[in-house]
């Protein structure tokens, strides 16, 4: 509360009072008739200070405030006598502060201080509200117990809590606030506030006079905070706020002014109560006429042609005036990927540029802009810094910069760079460049202030499922150093600081258990952007019997593989882009644990397969400046992967045998050497695409298609890397090379046949906004529409013929446990099989809980 205007009152009547008092002759302390005469404008020395008037406080403390001490020197009067009652009520302790001369012995004076204590508060109650909402008060209001209680603690007091109910809509809020002295201890006092709020007021019409070129409508349109009252507004509610008002009547002018009302004005508006205890707001405009845009010119450009800046600009002549169209386009609109003439000058260099549009002439309703530039000349950097990192070496920030000493200074770097730092994931989004630009020599210094955050992530549970007891072991590091992984001064707990990543994953149960291991190198070599990355990977399935819950280990699937990539980034067709490419390598063993295979749906359950294929996968990801929540930009990747067509290559005849048997030991050989060598090719592609809407709301949509095919129609499809779609998407531990694709609404993998299907799409919108993006949790909302299939074969295959939910969502991303989040998702369509039946039913509501991954 600003209680500044009481003390400044006090000062000065303490300025005045101690003025008068030590400029004339001054009475003793026992206030008789004896009179001390002194000699005006001397020296003394303070032999000592009495106090009186006290009731709490001590003598020695009133002397500490005051700052004077005994043997110093003093004049009567002068700054040092002033400066001691401004302390005592800069104290806000005392209420008044009055000096007398006490006793004059030569040249030393005793001085006696007559004080007034402010009353304390002793006690405060609130009444009219709920439990919850005193507290609050309490703590908002600082009335805590042993406050010094002033009429302007009283004031500031009534007028807060009166305005805090108000600017929630309750207009009528009446609020007293009484004290009373307390006996029960010295100088204190209790405080009672009783709080009237009254009904909440409403809105019911915004009315509008004198507009004939924007509907009203319209205009209630650019009041984003002022809204009117109907039935069913749930997103924006029609209470009256003042400061909200104000605020919006000047969006009015802004939206005459858009459509080339630049005089138009609000003659006046007025509040008018209603019988049913609601407000009309009613407001006069007076519109004035429509200009246009006359002549642009361009004054000072040498870099630039008129033509260049024009198409930059592009306003013609005759547009429509808007004045806030073209302050964007000279200046910018605030966005990353703003484009306007003043960032086309700072991205080249001319930091010192200045671009101003100047009206130089208005004819009728036609008005003349001149574009005035002065270009100066081009800045250099000079030095780049990066501070806040404390575990992050500086080299692994320093690579991602696209700005470096010596070269021109460049806005679309500096903010590439940012995005750059965002992808890394060590750091919080919020990198703060700070652009020191020096006039004289030219030059410019940045230093990108970052703030750390958790670089690893760690999963520890434990559950019951499948009639077993599971238990997981996550361990993932995400800014490791393999370099200091002997030097055990580095292990704070571990090796930190060189980005580079290592993941180690445990998971157990009766049926089941799975090991992998990975790292990736970013920077292999560390001069060039080319990431190698290496994983290994086992895992072992049996058979479980729910009749008699038992785990028969005679019936198994074991699949280990290891895979080894190479990835780099490219320039061309700008950087944006990155190539990658792998090898990898599965081996399968089956053991009376089988996959369908062939039109006869016959099951292989004996042999072992092997799955060596080349992946390779271009890739343009712009979408930034964080990982978690991205406002702009995309994300697109076209892949391939394939194996030799070995049935193409070893001239064997792969058709069934017409007199082999079903079930018999023979078919089990014929299809174990079918498939010994799997062969196959896989082509996929996704984008995603982000807008940002308003702050923190971003609309993110998705496109994904994928398509698996076979070399030789004698083998058919592959009996491994199908697609499976539907669910949350997250991969149930199989290793067979699978694509889980996510389908809210349905059940998991329900979208697909029971083998997966060889071809999909997917459609999604999703909008999300942003709570909070703090290093120690970044958590939005979300609501989606999609719609995908899964389809066996192209015989079957229908692009329009699609699954459809709508839902909700929340993600949370912690740095320690990576993405959770939780989507409540209806499901319009029937599952498969279940379309053509009497009653179709649709697959409804379904609960999906999101771990370690994002949609």
């Amino acid at each position: 509360m600003n209680k500044n205007s009481f003390l400044i009152a006090l000062f000065v009547t303490a300025f005045v009072t101690m003025s008068s008092k030590a400029q004339e002759i001054v009475k003793d302390s026992t206030k008789t008739s004896n009179i001390i005469h002194y000699e005006k404008g001397k020296e003394y020395i303070l032999g000592g200070i009495t106090v009186t008037g006290l009731q709490k406080f001590s003598e020695q403390t009133v002397r500490i405030y005051t700052g004077l001490v005994n043997g110093q020197p003093v004049r009567l009067p002068g700054d040092k006598l002033t400066s001691a009652i401004k302390k005592l009520y800069e104290s806000k302790q005392f209420s008044e502060v009055d000096v007398y001369l006490s006793k004059l012995d030569g040249d030393t004076v005793y001085l006696q201080f007559d004080v007034t204590e402010l009353p304390q508060l002793s006690n405060i109650t609130i009444s009219g509200v709920s439990k919850s909402k005193v507290k609050d008060l309490i703590k908002e209001t600082e009335l805590k117990r042993g406050v010094m209680v002033t009429d302007n603690l009283i004031v500031t007091t009534r007028n807060y809590i009166k305005k805090k109910y108000t600017d929630k809509g309750y207009l009528k809020t009446k609020v007293t606030v009484d004290t009373k002295k307390d006996t029960s201890d010295v100088n204190t006092v209790s405080m009672s506030v009783f709080i009237d709020r009254g009904k909440r007021i409403k809105i019911k019409e915004i009315n509008f006079v004198g507009n004939k070129a924007l509907s009203s409508s319209a205009l209630r349109g650019a009041m984003k905070n002022t809204k009117r009252k109907f039935l069913g507004r749930f997103w924006k509610s029609s209470k009256y706020i003042l400061e909200d008002y104000k605020k919006d009547l000047e969006s009015i002018l802004e939206k005459y002014s858009e459509k080339g009302y630049r005089d138009a004005r609000i003659l006046s508006d007025k509040v008018t109560w209603n019988d049913d205890n609601t407000i009309n707001l009613e407001i006069a405009l007076e519109e004035g006429r429509q200009y246009r845009f006359a002549e642009i010119l361009f004054v000072g450009n040498k870099t630039y042609t008129d033509e260049q800046l024009h198409a930059l600009l592009r306003i013609d002549k005759g547009d429509v005036y808007n004045g806030k169209v073209l302050k964007e386009r000279i200046s910018g609109d605030g966005t990353p990927t703003s484009q306007d003439i003043q960032t086309l000058y700072h991205n080249n260099g001319f930091l010192f540029s200045q671009v101003n549009a100047v009206e130089t002439k208005v004819k009728n309703d036609s008005i003349t802009v001149e574009v005035r530039i002065r270009e100066d000349e081009q800045a250099t950097i000079k030095k780049v810094t990066v501070t806040g990192n404390d575990k992050t070496n500086d080299h692994v920030i320093y690579r991602e910069l696209r700005v470096k000493p010596g070269d021109l200074f460049s806005r679309q770097n500096i903010i590439r760079s940012i995005r750059e730092i965002g992808q890394l994931g060590f750091f919080d989004t919020n990198v703060t460049p700070d652009v020191k630009p020096n006039y004289q020599d030219k030059t410019a210094d940045i230093d990108f202030s970052v703030v750390e955050k958790g670089g690893s992530q760690i999963e520890l549970q434990g559950g019951y499922g499948g009639g077993s007891f599971i238990g997981t072991l996550g361990l993932s590091f995400n800014n490791f150093s393999i370099r200091n992984i002997f030097n055990k001064d580095a292990y704070k707990p571990l090796p930190m600081g060189d980005g580079q990543s290592l993941s180690l994953r445990l998971q157990a149960s009766r049926t089941y258990s799975t090991y992998s291991f990975s790292f990736t190198e970013p920077w292999l070599g560390g001069k060039t952007p080319q990431s190698l990355s290496f994983s290994v990977y086992k895992s072992d399935q049996y058979r479980f019997d729910f009749r008699t819950n038992t785990v028969n280990r005679d019936e198994s699937l074991s699949i280990i593989g290891a895979q080894i990539g190479l990835g780099k980034r490219l320039r061309w067709p700008d950087d944006y882009f990155s190539l990658s490419q792998s090898i990898s390598f599965q081996r399968i063993e089956l053991q009376n644990y089988g996959y369908r295979v062939g039109s006869s749906n016959a099951v292989l359950s004996q042999g072992d397969l092997n799955n060596l294929a080349y992946s390779v996968a271009l890739s343009r990801n712009s979408a930034g400046p964080s990982l978690i929540f991205p406002t702009y930009g995309s994300e697109f990747t076209l892949r391939a992967k394939a194996t030799l067509p070995y049935s193409l290559l070893n001239g064997k005849d792969y058709r069934r045998p017409s007199d082999l048997l079903s079930g018999s030991p023979e078919e089990q050989v014929y299809y174990a050497d079918k498939y010994k060598w799997l062969e196959y090719y896989k082509i996929s592609a996704k984008g995603k695409w982000y807008t940002e809407l308003a702050k923190k709301l971003v609309l993110m949509s998705n496109f994904e298609i994928g398509y698996l095919g076979k070399y030789n129609n004698q083998l058919g499809l592959t009996p491994v890397e199908r697609y499976f779609v539907g669910g949350d998407g997250i991969a149930q531990g199989q290793l067979d090379g699978r694509e889980t694709i996510g389908l809210r609404g349905y059940e998991n993998n329900r979208i697909s046949s029971i083998d997966g299907g060889s071809i999909y799409n997917k459609f999604q919108l999703e909008l999300r906004y942003s709570i909070t993006d703090k290093p120690s949790a970044s958590i939005y909302t979300l609501g989606f529409l999609e719609a995908g299939n899964s389809y066996d074969n192209f015989s079957n295959f229908n692009p329009f013929r699609l699954k459809r939910s709508a839902g909700v969502g929340v993600r949370i991303f912690m740095p320690a446990f990576g993405l959770l989040g939780i989507d409540f998702a209806h499901g319009f369509d029937p599952l498969p099989g279940f379309e053509n039946s009497i009653d179709p039913t649709k697959s409804g509501w379904q609960t999906h809980f999101i771990i370690g991954r994002q949609f």
